[in-house]
């Protein structure tokens, strides 16, 4: 028998598999690891380098906006495609490694070379073993309750995230900051690895979701014809601009908070450490209250939420009178930030069907990586050329708020497309 959701989906009446806890903890681990401490961990270390190597904030920020425009277009679909075809169980494994390995290098490195050599296994590992292959694992798992175990998976971004700006100032006092990247690249693979190794990719054999996943998986052809569908749709475009324009808002926000903090406001490596930390923290709520509104109201709607809290916030690193900007953009920024990657996928999902899901994430994943690697580039170049935040924070609120039009103008009802 099958219920219909408030989001206007369908759902069956039955249990979802006895699994799903250790499928939830080991998305949740692979999150916290190579999202939460690698991708918000990096930038932690900017200001290091700027001070030891001479660099501009540009030169930095170059190096993430190079190599995922490099991996993104290379690697993103084809990634998308193994997920779909061999799970991703194998690929998730792989990504970790690879994150973990280029912190380790990033903290051996002294030559621009071998900074951009490893932020490439970076960018390769983030593709790997992050949202990708984790988005994909508990789709295959959940049907009825995929937002709110969409959301607690999540949570290790916002954990991890919230952790790491105080394990690196802690590690940084002990071992210096190359010792403590270092450190926290073996911490990667220490945690998420072992879970990766264990993980099933499906539900056991047997059960209806089973078998209808096994179908789709199966069936070459309906998966084609479904994908070529799909991007012959309005909806697959504006849900990839939307998401490009907020992903671009929010990595550009990311990449340049410790370097704003420290070296334009003043802050020491201790506050500028909470205030990130305090972001992160928020986020987890943020993950929480999204993943469970999913469920339970439509899932635009959700959208444009998340996009307009991470537009409205943004202006606040402007105000420069005051202390409370800074604590009231950690809250507004942090629920945005939590609901962000998490809502991606199930939108992507309400509209297309998880068939050929891994397909579809795999190539807006792979223009949402172009965007988050442009855009702290473009912040870092009007800072280098004009001297201050305020033109490039600015040109991050117009992304959001175009991303926010985009999402507005994606159809209330899922669009005809050929289900496999």
């Amino acid at each position: 028998m099958k219920l219909a959701t408030a989001n206007g989906t369908a759902n069956t009446g039955t249990r979802e598999p006895s699994g799903g806890p250790f499928v939830i903890a080991t998305a949740f681990a692979a999150l916290f690891s190579v999202v939460g401490l690698a991708l918000y961990g990096l930038p932690l270390y900017y200001d290091f380098m700027v001070r030891e190597f001479g660099w501009s904030r540009s030169m930095v920020t170059s190096g993430n906006a190079i190599s995922k425009l490099v991996v993104g277009p290379l690697f993103g679909f084809a990634a998308g495609w193994i997920v779909d075809r061999f799970g991703p169980r194998r690929l998730m494994m792989a990504g970790i490694l690879m994150a973990g390995g280029a912190l380790v290098g990033l903290g051996l490195t002294s030559a621009a070379w071998t900074f951009y050599f490893f932020y490439f296994f970076n960018a390769l590992g983030y593709v790997c073993g992050g949202p990708l292959p984790c988005q994909v694992l508990v789709s295959r798992w959940f049907d009825r309750t995929r937002g709110k175990a969409m959301g607690i998976a999540y949570l290790g971004i916002g954990i991890g995230g919230a952790a790491v700006p105080l394990l690196s100032h802690w590690l940084t006092d002990l071992f210096g900051w190359r010792g403590s990247l270092q450190a926290v690249g073996v911490l990667i693979v220490l945690i998420a690895l072992p879970m990766a190794f264990f993980v099933r990719e499906a539900p056991p054999e047997g059960g209806g979701r089973s078998a209808a996943l096994s179908g789709q998986r199966n069936s070459r052809d309906p998966d084609r014809i479904a994908l070529r569908t799909i991007l012959r749709t309005p909806a697959f475009y504006l849900l990839a601009l939307g998401s490009m324009c907020s992903i671009a808002a929010v990595g550009g926000t990311n990449q340049h908070l410790k370097l704003f903090l420290s070296l334009d406001r003043g802050y020491s490596q201790g506050d500028a450490a909470q205030v990130i930390s305090l972001v992160l923290a928020v986020s987890i709520a943020g993950r929480l209250l999204m993943g469970w509104l999913a469920d339970r109201m439509p899932r635009k709607r959700v959208m444009l939420i998340i996009y307009l809290l991470v537009a409205g916030a943004i202006p606040l690193l402007l105000v420069r009178t005051s202390t409370w900007s800074m604590y009231a953009f950690a809250v507004i920024f942090g629920l945005g930030l939590g609901g962000e990657y998490l809502i991606i996928p199930l939108m992507a999902g309400e509209l297309f069907g998880i068939g050929v899901l891994g397909r579809v994430m795999g190539i807006v994943l792979t223009a949402d990586g172009v965007a988050e690697a442009t855009a702290p580039w473009l912040v870092g170049s009007f800072r280098d050329r004009f001297g201050s935040y305020d033109t490039g924070f600015l040109v991050l609120v117009g992304a959001a708020l175009v991303g926010a039009a985009a999402i507005a103008l994606l159809p209330q009802r899922k669009p005809p497309v050929a289900s496999p």
